[in-house]
């Protein structure tokens, strides 16, 4: 059965992660949880585009627009004009396809 994106969401009220997600899923759940810590641990180590992704907009998120435009960098994109909230979205069902 296929994900969507408010399938994603409803899954935030659970205390387990979902099975079967990508770790850059896995990353944006526990961030939608609110435990970026978690979200970062996961994705720190990784070195591939789509984990930079991730990575620049967990940096966004904290504030910290140096270190996510490096990762922005590295995934190959720029920092979008968007909220964090769009972004987030955006990114989750970009992973969910």
């Amino acid at each position: 059965m296929e994900t969507n994106l408010q399938q994603f969401k409803n899954s935030l009220k659970t205390e387990q992660v979902p099975f079967n997600l990508s770790l850059q899923l896995q990353a944006l759940w526990y961030d939608g949880k609110g435990n970026w810590k978690t979200a970062h641990d996961l994705i720190d180590q990784e070195s591939d585009r789509v984990s930079a992704h991730v990575h620049a907009y967990l940096h966004r998120k904290e504030g910290d627009l140096w270190n996510a435009d490096y990762w922005y960098s590295r995934a190959g994109k720029s920092r979008p004009d968007l909220s964090l909230t769009e972004e987030w979205e955006q990114l989750v069902s970009l992973f969910l396809k």
